[in-house]
């Protein structure tokens, strides 16, 4: 009976190991195609680090500024192709799949690396909540101020303290935290990235119109002037300007995650590294529109926050949507980025008081048109308490600019360079001193380089920014 039932699988498989319901790992059929994967991956690079890149620019110039986003772009294909490469461990057909990061780098490296790896994208997760804070409160202030500023014809400067627009939006990811799993935060999902291409492309828009108001390019070849700012400065937001665009970049966390929907054949390697090509390039294409438009429009005074720097005059009712779909894409990218973490906590937690029904027993509570909801009283407690401590956190530092260059310099190296680079020297058995060896750690030697600039820059940004800061008494 057995033998009888096996039969039509074994007439439906094809050479990598599936049928035609289930892949070769039992899981039903995968349908991701270079398209879905191209739009995953631009969906989720197109974020709030778009709004830095104006900034960027300017510290470096119309020569550095261009070629050194066309560096990172360049840089975070050719990792992307490596990290791809390690989807499967063994024969890139059939081998053993990876379905996150970390069993990638479980598979390939193991030992110290694998809690090196967590420690490194947890704490890169745990700074991007506090980043994403810090951005949704800026962004509902310049909506209160822009309504302000009208209804007083511009005689009240309209100052503000950020410090209730981080508990707002600090209360709202209290109550999405509850939801128990990542799988169900689908529509939240859709509702951010449709958000984040409406306020990019307002930021977009907005820059071409003052530049056409203005006459003229903004700008210099060669940046910020020394005078505006001191050599000092000059150096360290240099630094700072590689930060953000790393920042905006970032997304070889979740590159293993969005293979795991693609079908085969071809390989999911082949498909991956067609879908990388075509969302790398995208993004770049739309981040030196948004990031040389911004600096045209505004030259040495181009904002941290772009969409800050267009003052609150009209079309102040675009201003305004754009802030608001800033602060929604954020409310959901908060919840994307941190669920991964939840899930690990709570799974550790689970591992080690197994018969603790505190940490497993859920409680089924019923919904009137939905399914009853499961409320967990770990859960309840933990996630509220990371929200709370994130929320703190971002009242104590409010510097958008310098958090998002600090994010980007820690994770870059670590995340899209030194571990993709490793395993794919592990994967395809290079042997050390080879020419191809030596070729692939002087190129991780040199992103790590870059990562210490940008986090020394970073840090000296955050330093500066406290000499003339009061704890909880930020204002606009």
């Amino acid at each position: 009976m057995v033998q009888n039932q096996q039969i039509p699988f074994a007439v439906d498989m094809p050479q990598n190991g599936g049928s035609k319901c289930f892949d070769d790992d039992g899981k039903n059929k995968r349908t991701g195609s270079v398209w879905t994967a191209s739009a995953h991956i631009i969906t989720a690079v197109i974020g709030s680090g778009v709004l830095s890149l104006a900034w960027a620019t300017a510290q470096l110039g119309w020569i550095a500024g261009p070629v050194v986003m066309l560096l990172f772009s360049i840089v975070t294909y050719f990792t992307s192709t490596l990290l791809a490469a390690c989807y499967r461990s063994g024969d890139p057909n059939s081998g053993k799949r990876n379905y996150t990061y970390m069993d990638a780098v479980r598979s390939n490296l193991g030992g110290v690396k694998v809690k090196l790896c967590g420690t490194v994208q947890y704490l890169n997760l745990f700074g991007v909540a506090i980043g994403y804070t810090i951005a949704s409160a800026i962004s509902m202030m310049a909506i209160k101020r822009s309504n302000c500023f009208h209804k007083s014809d511009g005689k009240d400067p309209c100052q503000m303290n950020s410090n209730p627009y981080m508990i707002a939006f600090g209360l709202v990811q209290i109550i999405f935290s509850q939801i128990p799993d990542f799988d169900q935060l689908w529509w939240l999902s859709y509702l951010a990235a449709v958000m984040s291409f409406t306020y990019s492309s307002a930021g977009l828009a907005l820059g071409i119109a003052q530049v056409i108001e203005n006459g003229k390019v903004k700008g210099s070849l060669t940046g910020i002037s020394i005078g505006a700012v001191t050599e000092t400065q000059k150096i360290w937001r240099t630094f700072q300007a590689l930060g953000d665009i790393a920042f905006a970049y970032s997304y070889s966390i979740i590159l293993i995650e969005i293979q795991d929907t693609v079908k085969s054949p071809p390989s999911e390697e082949k498909t991956m590294k067609k879908a990388t090509l075509v969302s790398v390039g995208v993004t770049t294409m739309f981040y030196m529109l948004c990031g040389c438009m911004g600096y045209a429009a505004f030259g040495d005074m181009s904002p941290g926050n772009l969409l800050t720097g267009f003052g609150f005059y009209n079309p102040y009712w675009l201003l305004d949507i754009a802030n608001a779909a800033i602060v929604v894409h954020l409310v959901g990218a908060y919840q994307v980025y941190c669920q991964p973490l939840f899930a690990f906590i709570e799974k550790q937690a689970l591992i080690r008081f197994p018969n603790s029904e505190f940490i497993s027993k859920d409680i089924k509570i019923p919904v009137p048109g939905f399914k009853p909801f499961r409320l967990n009283f770990f859960r309840l407690i933990w996630r509220t308490v990371f929200v709370i401590i994130t929320t703190v956190i971002s009242m104590l530092l409010p510097f958008f600019n310098d958090v998002v260059g600090l994010l980007g310099a820690l994770g870059f190296w670590p995340l899209t360079v030194y571990f993709p680079v490793e395993m794919y020297i592990e994967q395809k058995k290079i042997a050390r001193w080879s020419t191809r060896w030596v070729c692939l750690q002087v190129f991780s030697l040199a992103c790590l380089g870059v990562s210490i600039a940008a986090a020394a820059g970073s840090i000296a940004g955050v330093v500066l920014d406290l000499k003339s800061y009061k704890p909880f008494q930020s204002s606009y």
